[in-house]
């Protein structure tokens, strides 16, 4: 079998024991091959050419990815609710202006995650089972604006 993105998300699917579905399908394709952080609007948007989905199923598809863990969900400064498929470790940076995130990718991320998940974990006896870093701060656009 090729080497494709679908064939890759049809894969994921299957790894978490997940019907693979056109509308998953395609929605975890987008979010493989876009790294743009979209929302449910820009997602409905890119796949709704052909009229072929609905923002109740794109919701319910982004609910289901984030609960097994093949996405992750960001919620960013303008209280919006953005999707990241989590290809390599990194945490974002969120503009508390106008809500841009970026990726940030950092050596030996992961290490760094465990060990903070440990800790976590020996201060408050919670078991845990994902996490997230986001660091805020104001973009160079909005520096720029901001500054004028």
């Amino acid at each position: 079998m090729e080497i494709t993105l679908e064939n890759q998300a049809r894969e994921l699917l299957h790894e978490h024991s997940l019907k693979v579905t056109k509308p998953r399908l395609r929605i975890l394709t987008y979010l493989m091959s876009h790294h743009n952080h979209p929302t449910v609007e820009t997602i409905y948007q890119a796949q709704n050419a052909a009229g072929l989905i609905n923002k109740a199923t794109i919701y319910n598809t982004l609910n289901t990815l984030v609960k097994v863990g093949i996405i992750m969900e960001i919620k960013n400064g303008d209280n919006s609710t953005h999707y990241d498929f989590f290809v390599k470790p990194h945490f974002h940076i969120i503009c508390k202006n106008c809500g841009k995130i970026a990726d940030v990718f950092y050596p030996n991320f992961d290490k760094i995650e465990d060990q903070m998940r440990e800790n976590a974990e020996k201060q408050t006896g919670f078991t845990t089972t994902a996490s997230h870093l986001e660091i805020f701060g104001l973009c160079p656009e909005c520096q720029k604006k901001l500054k004028k």
